[in-house]
């Protein structure tokens, strides 16, 4: 089984960017610890910053993968061009996100992407993308 996990804006800053929300781990140190908890999924993983290459990864993998997990940060509550991109691939998606967005300011509240996944693990974490995993594996 192939799963990518894509990141969005800020969050290659895991690890730096505000602690008491998003713990102190940095994404690489928890990409190895996921790899070592499902050694038999082969897992990437993909972060930019802009909109435009996340769409182009989208494209990529979104033919060839079992599935993908994306946190799209702030994107998820802008970007209709990404939930289009999700819509146009045949690659299943799960969102996730580290902290629980609807506990946060009201512009987060609201979420493009959401209706174009297949689900969406919100505030456990770093932890929800290992259940974004485990549901992909259960499927």
């Amino acid at each position: 089984m192939k799963i990518i996990i894509i990141n969005g804006p800020n969050l290659n800053l895991l690890g730096l960017r505000e602690p008491e929300i998003y713990g102190s781990e940095t994404f690489e140190t928890y990409f190895q610890k996921l790899q070592l908890r499902f050694p038999n999924v082969e897992l990437a993983y993909f972060q930019s910053n802009v909109e435009g290459i996340l769409i182009d990864k989208l494209h990529e993998v979104g033919f060839s993968y079992d599935g993908i997990i994306i946190n799209a940060g702030g994107y998820s509550h802008t970007s209709i061009a990404i939930a289009d991109a999700i819509s146009s691939i045949k690659t299943p998606v799960v969102e996730v996100h580290i902290s629980n967005t609807f506990a946060r300011e009201a512009f987060r509240h609201n979420d493009v992407l959401t209706a174009k996944c297949k689900g969406l693990i919100v505030g456990l974490g770093l932890d929800g993308y290992a259940l974004a995993i485990n549901y992909f594996l259960q499927v």
